[in-house]
């Protein structure tokens, strides 16, 4: 069964740093797109940040120049380097991958359980 599981969250004052981590188990035979999304308080869940197998990445105009994107395909690891963190940040980050397991079977999206970023003014 494939899982990805979130590291990283908690409460940091505004201009601090966090970095969380995702890491993906069990069979899988490829990966494609992994990213990053958010969803506050009665807000829709978005995206913060996708990265390509090749690693070409997108970022929300909310977060350019703030976030980093990255990846490890050796390790199915993607993570989210956080700096300048404002109040507006807070969410649970959820971590998501589009792949395809090695039964075939449920390719598609998957998610993470979402790790609370609280970041206080």
């Amino acid at each position: 069964q494939v899982q990805l599981v979130e590291s990283g969250g908690g409460l940091v004052q505004a201009g601090g740093s966090l970095r969380l981590s995702c890491a993906a188990s069990g069979s899988i035979l490829s990966m494609n797109n992994m990213g990053w999304y958010r969803q506050a308080p009665g807000k829709q869940r978005e995206l913060v940040a996708d990265i390509t197998t090749s690693g070409s990445t997108t970022y929300a105009d909310s977060v350019k120049g703030r976030f980093t994107i990255s990846r490890d395909n050796t390790r199915n690891t993607v993570s989210l380097q956080m700096n300048s963190l404002k109040p507006e940040d807070t969410a649970v980050y959820y971590c998501s991958a589009v792949l395809v397991p090695t039964d075939y079977t449920n390719s598609g999206r998957y998610w993470g359980q979402g790790t609370q970023v609280t970041v206080s003014s």
